[in-house]
């Protein structure tokens, strides 16, 4: 019974990636609707790293290094990646011998389709493609 209550702690603590549901979401001082908001975040899927919860809200960190708190319902599961290179290349096909698509800038906010080992395939603005998963921050 105690392995699996520390087996379960251990899966509790772990982190990962969610997406704001909505292009308005608060990041408060706590969790709770009665701390200040810190920041107003004003884009959709922009991912977030989920680091601690606390009742119905969820402490995170975004790409900019904030931390804070956001109600669940303010979350989604859907996948979302930020360019984290200076500048990253969209190809054709999983491989970077296929032709290039465009050149995106760090910081650009990419829909994920789907990802196999190294690669993503990936949709921003009128372009969709494959990008190099090293390249990119929101993604476990």
């Amino acid at each position: 019974v105690i392995f699996y209550l520390v087996f379960l702690n251990l899966f509790a603590n772990e982190e990962y990636f969610l997406t704001l549901r909505n292009d308005k979401v608060n990041l408060r001082l706590g969790p709770s609707f009665d701390y200040p908001i810190k920041i107003f975040y004003k884009k959709k899927f922009l991912p977030v790293l989920i680091k601690d919860e606390y009742g119905n809200y969820r402490k995170i960190l975004d790409h900019e290094n904030n931390s804070g708190w956001i109600h669940i319902s303010q979350l989604s599961k859907k996948k979302a990646a930020i360019v984290y290179d200076d500048s990253l290349i969209m190809f054709s096909s999983p491989t970077i011998y296929s032709k290039p698509i465009a050149v995106l800038q760090k910081g650009r906010l990419s829909k994920i389709i789907k990802c196999k080992k190294d690669w993503c395939k990936a949709t921003t603005d009128k372009y969709k493609g494959w990008l190099k998963k090293e390249s990119l921050w929101g993604l476990f």
